[in-house]
């Protein structure tokens, strides 16, 4: 069944046909890409409202029609044909730079502002407008990295798109096993953290102990642009298979004492680089508490994406660098002994228990790793953001939005991603209401990390600077690794 359309929808797509006597329309019989130009052109030109809608309808058709080189021709078309022009903008900005006031800076930015802005305002009338140009930029994104020069125009695009999804725009809605089965479909397939298997696995995640919003926006009827999924438990969840699990029955939301957000999953590429998430927890952590004041934690379980990364990075830097190794010496002793090879380095010993799939299964191997790849991970997730490799992605959001890092989990996610991209290991940020600013201000001003004093302790451990060699032997060993 096709999906309802907005009234938004309905009303433009009567003013278009209204407007399709007035308009001036190419002749169907042109070239498509050069259709598609003309069509560009008259409708930046056209002045009727009807006419306009009309004419972005019939643009938006024909670009539907273009195959991929015509598209990423035209796409060139709209960089070089309607940027700012370049005589009125020199005399704009040579007079403000000669006398900066008020309105020669409204003047220039006027000259700076390009026409194809204004042409994909006009695109936007038509039925389906938005949405298309979301479509138009996902695809912009997966092209800038061969063709810069479209550059400008993912620019245009992202600065209009971030004034049209700005959050006074977005409604929040709390979706259930009531929610039409069209939305529900659209969680199955954009969830992005942890895959959901089928319907049966969407029930289990909608049941009475579990909650998921997500941010919706009247000119996408039925399409979430973001969504969080929840867990209420009792304590803090250091382990997301529990949380998945569907043979688990549901518990009784009144009991829980806290929420877990355990995946929040952005749904529309096209409108990447535009930020939600951070409204989105803020206010879902509002509606929990209205429905269930017991509650008193609100923290994320969170996968590091970038730790065995950046892990890699540190080992290959310093595997040979006796200032700066990545494990102690008792610790370096204790990996070569559990690879058995005493002709390998501490490094190459690591690598070679974490290679297998399945080495965590092996109880004495991975207790054996626990407690440095729980001291790496909280170093890395605390660290200056300078050196080796950037702040991790998850890190980043939660962090920014003022949460605390307030827990590392061992073999928190056992899955095969879990386990390629951290050696399973995740993270609680910690969401207090009453330190989100405090946290928030620091942390985008001097880059400090708001941390409990259990992650502390993870820092305290034994530094891993290298003692007096005993024997030297097992000490040269322990640096050429």
């Amino acid at each position: 069944m096709p999906e309802a359309r907005s009234w938004l929808e309905r009303l433009w797509s009567s003013i278009a046909d209204r407007g399709r006597a007035y308009a001036q329309v190419p002749e169907a019989s042109a070239p498509p890409l050069d259709r598609a130009m003309r069509l560009a052109e008259a409708l930046l030109s056209e002045r009727g409202e009807a006419s306009g809608a009309a004419v972005a309808r019939e643009l938006h058709a024909s670009l539907r029609g273009l195959d991929p080189d015509d598209r990423t021709a035209f796409y060139r078309f709209l960089a070089d044909r309607f940027g700012p022009a370049e005589r009125a903008l020199r005399s704009a900005a040579e007079a403000y730079l000669a006398e900066p006031t008020p309105e020669h800076a409204m003047q220039l930015a006027s000259a700076a502002e390009p026409p194809r802005q204004e042409l994909f305002r006009r695109m936007n009338m038509a039925p389906g407008g938005t949405a298309a140009l979301v479509a138009m930029r996902k695809e912009l994104l997966g092209m800038l990295r061969q063709s810069t020069e479209l550059q400008p125009l993912d620019a245009d695009l992202r600065h209009l798109l971030g004034s049209w999804f700005n959050r006074g725009f977005l409604d929040l809605r709390r979706i259930d096993w009531q929610t039409p089965a069209a939305a529900l479909e659209k969680l199955i397939a954009y969830e992005a953290v942890h895959e959901i298997q089928g319907w049966d696995d969407l029930r289990r995640r909608l049941a009475a102990d579990r909650r998921c919003f997500g941010f919706f926006h009247p000119a996408l009827p039925g399409e979430p642009l973001i969504f969080v999924e929840v867990a209420l438990v009792q304590g803090l969840a250091s382990a997301v298979q529990p949380l998945l699990s569907r043979d688990d029955p549901a518990g009784d939301p009144s009991q829980a004492d806290t929420a877990i957000f355990y995946s929040i999953s952005n749904c529309q590429d096209g409108l990447r680089g535009i930020s939600f998430g951070n409204f989105l927890i803020k206010q879902v952590v509002e509606e929990l508490k209205l429905e269930l004041p017991q509650l008193v934690r609100f923290s994320t379980l969170s996968p590091v994406p970038g730790f065995r990364r950046w892990l890699e990075r540190r080992l290959a830097a310093s595997g040979g660098d006796a200032a700066n190794p990545a494990f102690p010496e008792e610790e370096a002793a204790q990996l070569i002994a559990t690879a058995g090879d005493e002709k390998a380095g501490a490094v190459e010993a690591f690598r070679a228990i974490t290679e297998g799939a399945d080495w965590w299964r092996d109880t004495a191997r991975a207790e054996l790793l626990k407690a440095p790849l729980l001291r790496l991970c909280a170093e890395y997730l605390t660290r200056p953001n300078k050196g080796i490799g950037a702040i991790d992605p998850v890190a980043r959001f939660h962090l920014g939005n003022g949460a605390r890092l307030e827990r590392v989990n061992w073999l928190g996610d056992v899955s095969s991603r879990g386990l390629r991209e951290s050696f399973g290991v995740m993270v609680n940020y910690l969401y207090d209401p009453d330190a989100i600013e405090a946290n928030h201000e620091a942390f985008v001003h001097s880059g400090l990390v708001a941390r409990s004093p259990q992650v502390d302790a993870l820092l305290s451990l034994p530094a891993p600077v290298p003692t007096s060699p005993s024997p030297k032997r097992r000490l040269a060993r322990i640096r050429g690794g």
